[in-house]
């Protein structure tokens, strides 16, 4: 049988060592991704004897040992909080921006639709005295603002289109450094000790890296017998973007309207990243909708311009000209500018002899088809997706919250639970010295009876 002093010095390591993960429990309660210790206590080993089938393990006196350092964790719950990360990312990305696709339209007097009500009401007031110079000049101006409006949306959405471009580089850049950082996490992991300290911060780490992979791009995560992680594609497992071998490089493919896609190069080949959650996805899909806004601004602004040209040459000038063009839209809404700056070059004489013939004419340009109702329905659309992208994004943060929280039900640190293993502890480890203690009297007792 072991004798008392080996028991009590063991059960003294052990207590330390339990004491020593609720300390480290308390220290990093606060900090982001880090999972709850406890220390395995176990039966130590008597040394010089073999298993019996006699002598039952209670029968043993050995001591007690720490058997490894376990980290509580939730693999189901830790997998609801990556798919719940993914779609908080892809929303929140879309909401974001289509915010500011709306903002690029405006949403004031000076808007496209606010400027062509401008303009056709300022012709319907030079009908009434279609000769007056300052009527023509102001309607000139008015035209002129109307293709200012076309310019400065058509300059906002270029503008957030390279926004969108510009975060997903950033995203992209981080996606693959945290790849190379998980291959690294690997490497060590194998290399290091099952049931450490050590260990257990590493795969804290590992974890951490791949719920930021999560929140850019869906993943489908493996972990190894060894602790490593594979991780592949959430929407195509046929996807690896970590495995045994190197790391997967994400790249970005810029379209000419602004439209991206994304493509994965991993071991010498390249393949489409068809991403379908995540910030990532999300930015794919908003570059999407905004080159659409884009080029129904442009058609918007050349249908405008043909529509003018077109009425123009409908009519006479102050000199009985017949009218020129008044627009040149051929390089889209981003240049569309006004060609006349004389007022006595616009067009307000029918070809019947009528002074302002051609000015009332105009007035049929303002219908359900016309520019301003299609205006109309373009903002309005805007306006439904942008509804709808909030509606998604506050649904998908209330599951990543929720999510996370069930998680950390699991991981993480209670402090009312830590004071009350620590006193635990405390008990256990005042007990275990005062084993020490009597077996230290015991020997003096027996060597002074000598």
């Amino acid at each position: 049988m072991s004798d008392l002093l080996s028991i009590g010095a063991s059960a003294v390591r052990a207590y330390r060592g339990a004491l020593g993960a609720i300390g480290e429990n308390v220290a990093n309660a606060e900090t982001p991704g880090y999972s709850r210790r406890t220390v395995v206590l176990r039966q130590a080993a008597t040394p010089g004897i073999s298993p019996d089938p006699i002598y039952g393990d209670q029968l043993l006196f050995s001591g007690v040992s720490i058997g490894g350092v376990q980290r509580a964790w939730d693999s189901f719950r830790a997998s609801e909080a990556r798919f719940a990360a993914s779609a908080a990312g892809a929303a929140a990305a879309r909401e974001q921006w289509l915010v500011s696709v709306e903002t690029a339209f405006g949403s004031s007097s000076a808007t496209v639709g606010a400027s062509m009500t401008v303009f056709f009401n300022t012709a319907a007031s030079l009908a009434a005295n279609p000769g007056e110079l300052l009527g023509r000049t102001t309607m000139l101006t008015s035209l002129g603002d109307v293709a200012g409006a076309f310019r400065t949306s058509a300059e906002a959405l270029g503008r957030v289109s390279e926004g969108i471009r510009s975060a997903a580089a950033l995203d992209i850049e981080a996606v693959n450094d945290s790849l190379t950082a998980l291959d690294d996490i690997n490497a060590t992991i194998r290399a290091s000790k099952p049931g450490g300290a050590a260990r257990a911060a590493l795969e804290d780490e590992r974890d951490r890296l791949i719920t930021e992979i999560a929140g850019r791009l869906d993943i489908g995560v493996t972990i190894a017998g060894d602790g490593t992680a594979a991780l592949t594609l959430g929407g195509a497992a046929s996807v690896s973007l970590l495995d045994g071998g190197s790391p997967g490089f994400i790249d970005m493919v810029v379209a000419t309207d602004g439209r991206i896609s994304l493509q994965l190069t991993k071991d010498g080949s390249t393949v489409p990243l068809p991403a379908t959650s995540g910030s990532l996805a999300g930015l794919v899909r908003v570059a999407g909708t905004t080159a659409d806004r884009r080029a129904a601004l442009d058609v918007l602004a050349i249908d405008f311009a043909t529509a003018i040209n077109d009425w123009s040459a409908d009519g006479l000038d102050l000199a009985g000209n017949p009218g020129g063009p008044l627009l040149d839209a051929s390089g889209g809404a981003v240049s569309i500018d006004v060609l006349v700056t004389d007022p006595a070059l616009v067009a307000a004489q029918s070809t019947d002899g009528r002074a302002n013939g051609n000015l009332l004419a105009l007035d049929a340009l303002r219908g359900p088809t016309g520019p301003e109702s299609r205006w109309n329905a373009l903002v309005a659309d805007c306006a439904q997706s942008l509804s709808a992208a909030r509606a998604e994004a506050s649904a998908a943060a209330s599951w990543r919250d929720n999510s996370f929280a069930s998680l950390d039900e699991v991981t993480g640190i209670d402090l009312d639970r830590e004071a009350a293993e620590l006193l635990r502890f405390q008990q256990a480890y005042g007990a275990a010295s005062r084993i020490i203690q009597v077996a230290r009297e015991t020997f003096d007792t027996l060597v002074s009876a000598l």
